[in-house]
């Protein structure tokens, strides 16, 4: 079955960086669209990032310009680079991934990212 699980996530302080890794199994992210969503304390999920098999690239407004999504095929694994991290990008970051005929959606369980200001 497939499988996605993040590792990265930490506590850091305002200002510094940090990169989440989503290793996957049973599921290539270059063959299907990957993505990382946050959701933090008292809000919904919402999407941070998202990577396209051809390689297009989603931003959402709030991360735009400090953050970076990639992905090794090699290591079949997805990864997000955050730069100039806020206390408002403190959450659960969730790695997605959508399944090839494009009907179901698969999640990690996610890794916890806490700026401290």
């Amino acid at each position: 079955q497939v499988q996605l699980v993040e590792s990265g996530g930490g506590e850091v302080q305002a200002g510094e960086s940090l990169t989440l890794s989503c290793a996957a199994s049973k599921i290539y992210f270059s063959l299907t669209s990957g993505a990382w969503y946050r959701q933090a304390p008292g809000k919904e999920r919402e999407e941070v990032a998202t990577l396209l098999p051809g390689g297009k690239v989603f931003y959402g407004d709030d991360v735009k310009g400090r953050v970076n999504i990639s992905r090794d095929n090699a290591k079949n694994t997805l990864y997000l680079q955050m730069n100039a991290l806020t206390s408002e990008d403190t959450g659960v970051y969730y790695c997605k991934a959508r399944s090839y005929d494009r009907q179901r959606d698969y999640w990690g369980r996610g890794t916890q990212v806490t700026v401290s200001s």
